[in-house]
């Protein structure tokens, strides 16, 4: 099964930049799983996103993710693993879910 593992963090963290040993961390972690993780990445902070509606056929954009939180999606990981027990586990050994939290999100699939 392919699931999605979202990782939840308060982008003012990097406000500064990135822990170098913090960096390291999900080198190992992508190292250790690298035979799982099918796709993955960072995402620029929600100073950068857009939101798109379309009501009565037009395309509303604003500008900014479409709510305000304490922890923003800041980046992913497209893995495979047996059930949601594997993938949970391997979602705790994500270096952000120390500070925020990892979702995990199995994927549809269609016949």
């Amino acid at each position: 099964m392919q699931f999605l593992l979202l990782i939840y963090e308060n982008e003012k963290r990097f406000a500064s930049g990135f822990d170098p040993a913090e960096m390291q961390e999900y080198e190992t972690f992508g190292q250790q799983h690298a035979s799982a993780i099918k796709g993955g990445n960072a995402l620029q902070p929600t100073t950068e996103a857009q939101t798109v509606r379309v009501r009565s056929g037009k395309a509303l954009t604003t500008d900014g993710p479409f709510a305000e939180t304490k922890e923003q999606l800041g980046g992913f990981y497209l893995v495979e693993a047996p059930d949601k027990a594997a993938a949970a586990a391997m979602a705790a050994k994500i270096p952000g879910a120390r500070f925020g939290c990892v979702e995990l999100r199995p994927i549809m699939t269609f016949s």
